[in-house]
């Protein structure tokens, strides 16, 4: 499987850093990774991490101005992309096919192609602005899924609560892992 990773600018990087640890030890699992400059930022800002860490994690990377990437074409195959976190403006562009950077541009392919293209959107409250590019998005294919923790599971750590939410986009691939306690019923 080829997974595409954007970490957009949004607070909350922890989960696309967590989604790259899990997906590094699949075996047959390959990973491309396209970060912002912001979230280069909110890297160092947010985690002990360093960007050339978070790199590390990702079987490829991309620079975000490298518009001619193999990434921005329909001809590289994949199975989808995660926008993990992804910002309004990240968002935004995808929404309205402004493919001013290789993160929209992959993610703008992803769509066109008829591949996965999940969005862990991080805003909150949300503005008529913010609903009317999510319903443009989910008409084009997207799915939009914003890392809200759900309690169920009774999380004890905000790791957990990561986790769960990470659980939730492997599911979106049916990609096996033991993240989360399942909803059983009551």
């Amino acid at each position: 499987m080829i997974l595409l990773i954007g970490i957009s600018g949004a607070s909350g990087v922890i989960y696309g850093i967590r989604l790259l640890e899990v997906l590094a030890k699949k075996k047959d699992i390959e990973t491309h990774l396209v970060m912002s400059d912001s979230a280069e930022v909110n890297i160092r800002m947010e985690t002990d991490y360093k960007p050339e860490d978070v790199r590390a994690l990702a079987s490829y990377n991309y620079d975000i101005k490298d518009i001619g990437a193999r990434l921005s074409s329909g001809s590289f195959k994949r199975d989808g992309m995660i926008v993990a976190p992804c910002s309004i403006k990240s968002m935004s562009a995808l929404a309205n096919s402004y493919n001013d950077n290789l993160l929209v541009r992959a993610g703008d392919v992803t769509l066109k192609e008829g591949k996965k293209l999940i969005l862990l959107v991080r805003e909150t409250p949300l503005h008529i602005g913010h609903l009317e590019s999510m319903e443009r998005l989910c008409k084009m294919g997207a799915t939009i899924m914003p890392p809200v923790p759900a309690f169920y599971h009774r999380p004890k750590t905000i790791e957990d609560i990561i986790l769960q939410t990470v659980g939730k986009v492997l599911d979106q691939f049916d990609i096996e892992h033991d993240l989360f306690k399942r909803w059983s019923g009551v």
